[in-house]
């Protein structure tokens, strides 16, 4: 179910590169490079500033969309599954940049040189899921970008709250570190922890209208990370019409592997899988404390629809 996704992806080749039309046309949406060398000029300590051309005329460029989050809700799968549209250019590490202090204080330079060398016609894109549920991070972004278009990937608040779980229990396991049982987290005093972090990360609306107080929902695109899951193409063809791209990615992109369980991809002739590290199963969970969590989740979720206008099949 929840694990297909988490099945992760490491670019081998990036795609190549073949132009369709620019992917985005008005100059309200974009950060355009003059619009760019201005807020350099601001944020840059003596406007020392430099621009980083490449030879063959690409060159690093403040990203047009954010995958925002959510943690463990498929950021990674779903940057990969992008990064098969060649007018796509991510970058290959989480950067952290607006809900870091030591980064942000880098400058929008720092931020910059942390980029993809990219092409006039294509659409810069980074990916770091905690900047969702971070409180500092929509104003920093809406003061970089007021046009910045956002993405974000969602699970069954349930699903994500033990695949978080699982993915620090994975990484102390790697370490030879103990590390409690989810029971340890989910309960307290016999009742259900709420002030475990993975259960606050997964209460949507609280975060959402914290996004929604600076960008329009109209500039937030939600991806349905459950339905990426089982059928990816119908959501990355969303994701392409919300970017304002040329429809490129196809449903031949995408096969069943039988033997990992979960969907792969094909490109130019090349078939390539999610890491293996993102296909954990999840640890065995009593009825009754499962049923606790899905009833808590209950009322947040319904106020997550009212306020984005869309319903989800949670829990």
């Amino acid at each position: 179910m929840a694990a297909f996704l988490l099945g992760a992806v490491l670019l081998i080749v990036q795609p190549q590169i073949v132009p369709s039309r620019p992917a985005i046309n008005s100059k309200a949406e974009t950060t355009s490079q003059s619009v760019q060398r201005e807020l350099l000029k601001k944020t840059s300590p003596k406007n020392d500033f430099k621009e980083n051309i490449h030879s063959n005329g690409s060159c690093q460029q403040l990203p047009q969309t954010i995958i925002i989050g959510v943690r463990k809700g498929g950021t990674r799968a779903l940057l990969e599954m992008l990064s098969l549209h060649p007018d796509i250019a991510a970058a290959e590490s989480e950067v952290h940049f607006f809900d870091w202090e030591d980064h942000y204080r880098n400058g929008l330079q720092w931020y910059i040189n942390q980029m993809p060398f990219s092409y006039p016609h294509q659409i810069t894109v980074e990916k770091t899921p905690a900047y969702f549920t971070s409180p500092k991070v929509p104003e920093r972004v809406y003061s970089m970008n007021q046009s910045m278009r956002l993405l974000l990937i969602l699970r069954d608040p349930s699903e994500r709250v033990l695949s978080d779980y699982t993915q620090v229990f994975y990484n102390h396991m790697q370490k030879h570190k103990p590390y409690p049982s989810i029971e340890q987290f989910l309960v307290k005093d016999g009742e259900l922890n709420v002030d475990y972090k993975a259960i606050n990360r997964s209460l949507y609306y609280i975060h959402m209208q914290n996004w929604l107080k600076y960008f329009p929902l109209d500039h937030i695109h939600i991806v349905d990370g459950d339905k990426l899951i089982k059928d990816p193409f119908p959501e990355i063809e969303k994701v392409e019409r919300f970017l304002r791209l040329s429809p490129q990615i196809n449903a031949s992109n995408f096969y069943f592997n039988k033997t990992k369980g979960f969907y792969c991809l094909r490109d130019s002739g090349r078939e390539r899988c999610l890491h293996e590290s993102k296909g954990r199963a999840h640890p065995q969970v009593d009825i009754q404390l499962l049923e606790k969590l899905h009833e808590y989740f209950h009322e947040p979720n319904k106020k997550f629809f009212e306020l984005v206008g869309r319903t989800f099949d949670w829990h």
